[in-house]
């Protein structure tokens, strides 16, 4: 019997033990849009995902090696209110009430639980979405850069900025940044938020997805975009990517292996710089296949990680972004690809070829990926080079005309063979009519 009521004790408190690791009410909210990168994507490359001198939200706040910058933050945040009509204790009052009212909404936001009470939090968000409003305004109002600005006078800072900017776990919900700026209107160079933002984008993401003449851009076809439920900065960076594509989408199933662009060539296959709108809006027409063109830097990578690792965790966001590195990876194999799609004047490649060829090899590794963007231009570029004209013709152009002096002894081969047949021709007729005489 002491056994048994051994064995007994044992279950309840298993039983006790096990109950309390069962979460009392919905483990993720709906609302998620902010995660911690996956381990599995995070072992990658980690410096991709950390930021490097700001952190952004709540998920970073704290760390030993970003607490210098909190300073700049609080120095942006005493400029915004200082331009108030308002007393600033007032104005600041106004900010924090504001923000303490979707406090909640705000923390459901986050994936990840959120280490901080509701005080601390609406801290943050007040100091961090002020600094970025700020900062939006500032890159399109210079006047109200000050001389000792510790931003704008430091290019470096600047750059920093756009890596910590892009990161997956360093966002502030674009609401709580909505809901600032509408109550620190006081300039009157104010322009709509969205427009402040890729303003803001213009010297960093335009640069590597494609738009030029951004000052065009935004005024023409900005404000027409349909450009709904932001959650994020890089919500809006993959919105404004992904914008221009119609939804084409194909099971991974039927999906197909493009081959290298070195490959392409040797097939016959041209590449055009397409147009300029969204990076991943790649056609193939005729046997030229289209590609806007971009930027590789030393941030580029940065850029197409955050962005993936967002598409792998949101439930709801299409894998636009996964689908266009999963291209580029099966274009860029080698050092020798880069310089074929350089040399066509898509990439502008600001790294060595062969770290740039790295960079796309590795990308996507590890992801998931339910349907592909780009079944029906792979199936389109393969049925291509197997046909075999085309493929002769490129051979034919490679060997002979590649070079001023190969195209010059081909042309003399070919006059020298027109003049022997003629001379052939010549004799042949000149005997026959010899016979004739006769």
């Amino acid at each position: 019997l002491r056994e048994l009521d051994s064995v007994i004790m044992d279950i309840d408190r298993l039983v006790s033990s096990i109950e309390d690791m069962m979460p009392h009410e919905l483990l993720m909210s709906s609302k998620r849009c902010i995660f911690k990168t996956p381990v599995i994507l995070f072992r990658h490359n980690k410096k991709a995902y950390i930021p490097d001198a700001f952190s952004i939200g709540p998920l970073h706040h704290g760390s030993p090696n970003l607490k210098a910058t909190e300073k700049i933050k609080a120095k942006y945040l005493q400029g915004l209110i200082s331009r108030s009509p308002f007393p600033d204790t007032l104005m600041l009052r106004t900010l924090i009430r504001s923000i303490m009212e979707v406090e909640k909404e705000a923390r459901e936001c986050y994936a990840e639980a959120v280490n901080y009470n509701p005080e601390e939090l609406v801290k943050i968000l007040v100091i961090d979405g002020c600094f970025i409003i700020e900062l939006f305004r500032k890159k399109t109002c210079q006047e109200l850069i000050e001389e000792d600005d510790p931003i704008f006078t430091e290019s470096c800072m600047l750059q920093f900025l756009w890596h910590d900017f892009i990161l997956l776990e360093n966002q502030v919900p674009w609401m709580v940044i909505e809901i600032l700026f509408n109550l620190t209107k006081f300039s009157n160079c104010d322009k709509p938020l969205i427009l402040l933002a890729a303003n803001f984008l213009e010297s960093f993401l335009f640069q590597r997805l494609t738009y030029s003449r951004v000052g065009i851009w935004m005024t023409t076809t900005l404000p027409s975009m349909n450009i709904k439920g932001i959650k994020h900065f890089l919500d809006l960076v993959r919105k404004l990517s992904t914008s221009f594509i119609e939804e084409k989408r194909e099971s991974i199933v039927q999906w197909e292996l493009l081959p290298s662009a070195t490959r392409l060539v040797e097939a016959g296959i041209k590449f055009k710089r397409g147009a300029y709108g969204s990076r991943l809006e790649v056609k193939f027409i005729d046997g030229v296949l289209e590609i806007p063109p971009f930027q590789i830097d030393d941030v580029t990578e940065t850029v197409f990680r955050n962005l993936i690792s967002y598409e792998q965790c949101h439930p709801k966001c299409e894998a636009r972004i996964t689908s266009y590195a999963i291209l580029l990876d099966n274009l860029i194999n080698t050092a020798k690809d880069i310089d074929i799609l350089c040399k066509n004047q898509i990439i502008h490649n600001w790294l060595n070829p062969e770290d740039a060829a790295q960079l796309f090899n590795k990308l996507y590794r590890d992801t998931y990926l339910e349907h592909f963007y780009y079944t029906n231009l792979c199936k389109q570029v393969n049925s291509f080079c197997k046909r075999r004209w085309p493929r002769w013709r490129a051979v034919f152009v490679r060997n002979y005309f590649n070079t001023p002096w190969a195209f010059l002894s081909t042309l003399a081969a070919v006059c020298l063979l027109v003049m022997t047949l003629l001379q052939t021709l010549y004799t042949i007729g000149g005997r026959d009519g010899s016979k004739n005489l006769y």
